[in-house]
């Protein structure tokens, strides 16, 4: 992996959200501030709040990881977010309502909207100054894990499906602007179980991003629109099992790798595929997961050396955590990823 230049080091330093790593740190990011937690309101909503939380826990206790070797990132502030966010939908937040509707979580309207700064949104920025920092380390590593973030239903000027914040976005229009000399063609592979319309919203016109989206067509968000910026469209049904979605990824991310041949893949590892999901319908098991991380980094890191960033986004059941540690642990088992 290529060293990045002096030039390149000099305009990263302008981004408050990246920062350099010790040697003996996994480009594994992380912080307490991730999770999200307020008088049982997040058991509203069947995502799991704490999600990031006990993976890191299963990392730690497989000692694959300590609390040193984690990288914490920094909340990214309103100067980050208008990279890409307009501002009339950062001021929308302003009003508990419009977060709720966001967040699918009806009685966070009601709330005095300082708290829901405090603790929902400031969560969710966190995990967005994660997901960018993440960039950076891949491009220093090789690989970098966010074990936040991957909030693909949110564009720059709507959020929905949980997604307040336009993350992946974010993480490639920070690429472009800071390494600009390394990065020119940016590759999304969007596994989670959702066809991911906001970065599609984003990125429709943007011939340097090509997005790979396999997804269930049966269940939200069924963003006609959206599917026209989808390079390669892998459309699902509902119970898909894991032969024919292992078969369906292996041949659309080699040749959506060989026709574009990126410099740069962002892979959005929704575990809401997993057999059980109350909202995404598919059948996968646990071990279909762990092959589908192992087959996206093989394919990516192994085979061709192409840097690569991975998020946790979406996954709805108390089992995902379990689930998203063991595929980490088995590509570091396997040598995909390595301090």
């Amino acid at each position: 992996m290529a060293l990045p230049t002096a030039s390149e080091l000099n305009s990263s330093s302008k981004n408050r959200l990246y920062k350099d790593i010790s040697p003996d740190q996994w480009p594994i990011i992380y912080c307490a501030n991730y999770n999200i937690g307020f008088l049982g309101m997040e058991k509203l909503h069947p995502f799991d709040s704490s999600k990031w939380r006990s993976v890191v826990r299963f990392l730690r206790d497989a000692q694959m990881i300590t609390n040193a070797t984690i990288v914490q990132p920094n909340e990214a502030t309103k100067e980050d977010l208008l990279t890409v966010h307009t501002r009339r939908y950062l001021s929308s937040l302003k009003w508990s309502i419009n977060v709720a509707r966001v967040l699918e979580v009806a009685p966070i309207a009601i709330l005095p909207n300082f708290l829901v700064q405090r603790k929902v949104l400031r969560p969710l920025r966190y995990q967005t100054g994660g997901t960018i920092l993440a960039g950076k380390l891949a491009l220093e590593r090789g690989w970098a894990i966010n074990v936040g973030g991957g909030f693909h239903h949110c564009s720059s000027d709507r959020g929905g499906g949980f997604c307040a914040y336009a993350d992946l976005t974010l993480l490639i229009k920070n690429l472009f602007t800071y390494y600009s000399d390394r990065v020119k063609k940016v590759l999304i592979v969007d596994l989670d179980a959702h066809q991911g319309n906001g970065h599609e919203h984003d990125f429709l016109n943007d011939d340097r991003v090509f997005i790979m989206d396999m997804y269930n067509r049966q269940i939200y968000p069924r963003d006609h629109e959206a599917k026209g910026a989808i390079q390669c469209k892998v459309e699902l049904t509902n119970h898909t099992n894991d032969k024919t979605y292992l078969r369906l990824l292996h041949i659309n991310l080699e040749k959506s790798l060989n026709e574009f041949r990126p410099d740069f893949v962002v892979y959005n590892a929704g575990t809401d595929i997993l057999e059980g999901d109350p909202l995404g319908n598919l059948d996968i098991t646990p071990e279909g997961v762990v092959v589908r991380d192992e087959i996206v980094f093989s394919k990516c890191i192994r085979d061709r050396q192409v840097p690569i960033v991975m998020c946790t986004s979406g996954g709805y059941q108390r089992t995902n955590a379990r689930v998203i540690a063991d595929s980490i642990l088995n590509l570091s088992t396997k040598n995909l990823i390595s301090c």
